[in-house]
């Protein structure tokens, strides 16, 4: 007699295929929408060139602007601009190479940051690093007339931020990661552990170093007469590096546990 057919106990029903992974590198809105912004206020350059240098002169930040000594000197934007000029500045960009610059490293830390933060606290976050990064360059630069722009204390201040979960196990460094929500959402190390980390302490080590060369070396940015604000990127990375955890919203579940994760697969058997 024939036997019916059975089903085997694992069968093609119950290989399912695996959700879709969003790459690590895909924009999240919050960052797309902050770079549209630096791309829309780069239509400046259109202006004709007594008004595109009015523009600087107003948003960009200039530290002798703060030097209560001056009498008889005024720069365009009054009071108004001792403001807001400490974030304007971040905004303006020299030329798309220096656009193409800070947004080729905000690829991998600012949209880790963004999809961590969220929107609103993304952008508060690049607020308060750009406060930083010039308050760094007012104190080292404190009769500077040129206007110092560009968004290079904020981008630091996002790779700052970064590594205090960018080496855990799953993250977007780390040599084991799932997509990239998930990789943006890892328990972050405190502090003091991250700087026990070997790689988090070399990672400091290369990027002071190269910005220290930059600095030193007076490395132009690709503009006459304009070359890098490496104390303003050094306030903002201290900034992002120090603040983090006010911006943090992933809770500091099983602190032990992502300690014991930051270790790569390749340490397990």
């Amino acid at each position: 007699m024939d036997a019916p057919p059975q089903s085997p106990p694992h069968g093609p029903a119950e290989l399912l295929p695996d959700p879709p992974r969003e790459p690590v590198l895909t924009l999240p809105p919050a960052l797309t929408a902050y770079v549209a912004l630096i791309a829309v206020i780069h239509l400046r350059v259109l202006l004709p060139p007594e008004l595109e240098n009015w523009t600087i002169d107003v948003f960009g930040f200039i530290p002798k602007r703060y030097d209560s000594t001056l009498l008889n000197i005024s720069f365009p934007g009054g009071t108004g601009a001792k403001v807001w000029t400490f974030f304007t500045y971040s905004l303006l960009h020299a030329n798309l190479a220096h656009i193409g610059f800070n947004v080729l490293w905000l690829l991998p830390f600012g949209s880790a940051l963004a999809r961590r933060f969220g929107a609103s606290r993304f952008f508060l976050f690049m607020a308060v690093t750009a406060a930083a990064g010039a308050l760094a360059h007012f104190l080292t630069h404190e009769h500077a007339v040129a206007p110092m722009i560009g968004a290079s204390a904020s981008v630091a201040g996002t790779m700052a931020a970064a590594i205090r979960f960018a080496f855990v196990h799953g993250s977007f460094l780390s040599f084991s990661r799932s997509d990239a929500e998930s990789a943006a959402k890892v328990p972050a190390l405190p502090l003091s552990r991250a700087l026990r980390d070997g790689r988090v302490v070399g990672f400091l080590a290369v990027w002071f170093a190269v910005n220290i060369i930059f600095g030193l070396g007076s490395i132009s940015i690709g503009t006459e007469g304009a070359t890098v604000a490496w104390q303003a990127h050094i306030g903002g990375f201290f900034a992002g590096l120090l603040l983090f955890s006010l911006f943090d919203p992933v809770p500091r579940r099983a602190i032990v546990a992502a300690d014991a994760s930051s270790q790569d697969m390749s340490h397990r058997v």
